[in-house]
């Protein structure tokens, strides 16, 4: 067969690529998947082929759960350019060695390669991980392409959630649009790699729900008394790659994490056999007090007081007729301007940590280094450790308002708050029954 481009692939030759065989898991450059045939993983848990979401005529191709009675989808392919009939075509163009989606011999789809096979081999994992390899190199850190690194709306156990800093890469969820359009809906879930990164819930540009940063333990803020769990997870940052990963504890158990754009949510399923049914056992945002900046700037949220939120020691309502009227959009604002020489802080105990934009990290420093540099510099209204493990080590300042505080006595941290001496001789209030009141003074 002549060496031509994809474009100029004339129908007889398409016709000419070997269809794939029954329950294969992999393809090569002289076969092809068509509509109504799939790709089985080895162990026969995933499906890779076409299918129609709910009511839509439309055909994507797709990766789901191959023992699942209830066809439940975990990545699309061509998600913004739907199929409008069966003359779907899955093949390793031969000229370029790229993966490709055609509809009558129109490119639908085609992956982004990071470099040319010489002898490429398209094969579904038992991961669910669609990966683009040399047919005699099974190395994962020599994959040419892979599905893992553009998800869809699912996170699967073994995924990345996070950013390539080197090449950009980005792999975040995105919802559908709804149950029949796969299409990029405008809830999202990122990686924000500020200085000290944390993973992110948005609508749009709006932020919906933080995980808040990792504290070399857990996500600060997670529960650590879930009666049901479910994930175990880890995170990496090297400073060349930041991503966070799911783990099942049971590895009987078949569990995912989905975004919905219908509740705005992130949903934790887990699959019933019994039932024969996905249940949720659990989703963020969980409560009012972890919609992100629910007490405004400067507030602090905490469920087990009604009403939820106050103002931290030294603070006081921006404007307490919307305050009092359960608006806390405006959040709190210093009774008396620090004067930064003679300042001080309050120690909250079980705190979820403030949104990191405007966060500064020192991984070598030790607490005492950290509180010496935050009241040597006027702008720093807080501190803490960014490791929690041995005593604590790190540093991590806050600069401007404090943004997305909650009480989390079961997951939280001791958080330092910056007030001026002059507010040091006051009553403190209570923000939770295990809080204590720590006075520092220069």
């Amino acid at each position: 067969m002549a060496v031509l481009s994809f474009m100029l692939i004339s129908f007889n030759l398409l016709l000419s690529y070997t269809k794939v065989s029954a329950a294969a898991d992999t393809i090569t450059s002289s076969q092809n998947l068509t509509d109504g045939n799939t790709l089985i993983s080895k162990n026969g848990s995933f499906e890779l082929g076409f299918f129609s979401p709910g009511k839509s005529s439309n055909r994507y191709m797709g990766m789901w759960y191959k023992n699942i009675p209830v066809q439940t989808i975990v990545w699309v392919a061509n998600r913004q350019k739907p199929i409008k009939d069966l003359s779907c075509l899955l093949l390793i163009n031969s000229s370029t060695g790229n993966l490709v989606l055609s509809q009558n011999k129109n490119i639908v789809w085609a992956a982004t390669l990071k470099r040319k096979a010489q002898n490429p081999a398209l094969q579904l994992l038992d991961s669910v991980n669609l990966v683009l390899r040399e047919a005699n190199d099974e190395n994962s850190e020599n994959f040419i392409w892979q599905s893992f690194d553009y998800p869809s709306d699912t996170l699967l156990p073994g995924m990345k959630l996070g950013k390539d800093l080197r090449s950009g890469l980005d792999r975040r969820l995105t919802s559908w649009k709804n149950q029949y359009d796969p299409s990029a809906g405008n809830l999202t879930w990122p990686m924000h790699v500020d200085s000290y990164p944390e993973p992110v819930i948005r609508l749009g540009s709006k932020k919906l729900y933080r995980n808040s940063p990792w504290n070399g333990v857990q996500f600060n803020g997670k529960p650590t008394s879930d009666p049901h769990p479910i994930f175990d997870s880890t995170y990496f940052n090297n400073g060349n790659e930041v991503y966070y990963m799911i783990f099942v504890f049971n590895t009987s158990k078949i569990a995912r994490m989905r975004m919905n754009q219908t509740t705005n949510s992130l949903h934790h399923l887990v699959w019933l056999e019994e039932k024969q049914s996905w249940n949720m056992m659990g989703s963020l945002p969980r409560d009012f007090c972890d919609g992100y900046g629910a007490c405004g700037p400067n507030g602090n949220c905490d469920m087990k007081k009604v009403p939820s939120c106050e103002c931290l020691g030294g603070f006081k309502s921006k404007s307490p007729e919307r305050w009092n009227a359960f608006n806390y959009s405006e959040g709190c604002v210093r009774n008396k301007s620090l004067n930064c020489k003679n300042d001080g802080f309050v120690k909250y105990i079980g705190m979820k940590v403030p949104d990191t934009t405007t966060s500064w990290l020192n991984k070598s420093m030790t607490r005492n280094e950290c509180r010496e540099e935050c009241l040597n510099n006027c702008s720093c209204m807080a501190y803490t450790n960014s490791d929690i493990r041995d005593g604590g080590s790190g540093c991590v300042m806050w600069f401007n308002d404090l943004n997305d505080l909650r009480v989390q006595p079961d997951g939280g941290e001791d958080f330092y708050v910056r007030v001026p001496a002059s507010e040091l001789g006051m009553e403190s209030t209570s923000f939770l029954l295990l809080l204590m009141i720590l006075l520092v003074h220069c």
